[in-house]
């Protein structure tokens, strides 16, 4: 089957960062058609794209959240190998080529993920990891993985960015969301993105469902990507952390119950909304200081 590449892209507001987006996209090889699926933006991002080429777009009424705008787009594309990206992240020439390479190496692949970098050059946290499950998502929270040296297994740390860089492809748990390639036949297997999430958790849920299955999941050092995280959400970061956390006790709920059982599990959610409201309050109160400093200028 020809190697060709959709690419789908879910838009919520990204601005400039789309057209800058897209036309990245269109510099790679082997792209033959950019399905961008916008979710109610009100800025002026969808515009900017509207006279690119092989872009087609898909404008839903309402915002319907991450993983519906991923599965829209999957079912309006042709071609066999997806590639979901964020609408802030930029290209290199060779990524996409690079990706798929990766992701033909063996049937017994299923999904690959390139090189997220910071802007500044660095790697992005979450790029590669391990799968958080709750009790490394509480060594995370407290900063006790600065005790892995000394007791590894016990305190691992499941962002994996801090660790030597591969000169190739490796095996890891988990990929971001915001740039995965994916096999369609691999996906019927599988089977779609997990709409019950609504922003965060369903990339999680995604690479644990293809595990499960089977297949692998790779990480491409080679194939490097541009991503200024969290642009699409800055104006509305409460929100965010929001549906991030609702969806982190989701992916707990559906993935761990049985290692966490009863009482237990109800810990773990209470320490999630707990940590939600912290992280709120201090957006409100630094929204708050921000709005009195603008008052005394």
């Amino acid at each position: 089957m020809s190697q060709t590449v959709s690419t789908i892209i879910v838009n919520y507001n990204a601005g400039d960062l789309l057209r800058q987006c897209v036309e990245s996209v269109l510099n790679c090889e082997l792209v033959v058609e950019i399905i961008v699926v916008d979710n109610a933006s009100s800025d002026k991002s969808l515009e900017g794209v509207a006279d690119l080429p092989r872009v087609k777009i898909i404008k839903n009424p309402i915002n319907m959240g991450f993983a519906s705008a991923c599965n829209s787009g999957l079912a309006a594309a042709n071609s066999n190998y997806l590639l979901f990206l964020n609408p802030d992240c930029i290209l290199q020439a060779n990524a996409v080529k690079t990706l798929v390479k990766t992701l033909s190496l063996s049937d017994s692949v299923g999904m690959v993920g390139g090189l997220l970098k910071n802007p500044d050059g660095t790697e992005q946290e979450g790029c590669r990891r391990a799968v958080p499950t709750p009790w490394r998502s509480f060594v995370r929270a407290f900063g006790l993985y600065r005790f892995a040296n000394r007791w590894p297994r016990l305190f691992y740390d499941f962002h994996l960015h801090n660790e030597d860089m591969p000169n190739q492809a490796t095996e890891v748990e988990a990929i971001s969301g915001a740039c995965m390639l994916v096999n369609r036949t691999v996906i019927e297997k599988v089977g779609l993105w997990d709409e019950e999430y609504f922003l965060h958790c369903e990339d999680l849920d995604w690479c644990m469902r293809f595990r499960q299955r089977g297949f692998k999941i790779l990480f491409e050092p080679n194939a490097v990507v541009e991503h200024t995280q969290g642009a699409c959400g800055r104006s509305r970061p409460v929100f965010v952390e929001w549906n991030k956390h609702k969806g982190m006790c989701r992916f707990y709920c559906k993935f761990f119950r049985h290692q966490y059982p009863g009482v237990l599990m109800g810990v773990v959610l209470v320490g999630v909304w707990f940590r939600f409201g912290f992280i709120a309050t201090t957006h409100l109160f630094r929204r708050f200081g921000l709005s009195q400093e603008k008052r005394r200028v």
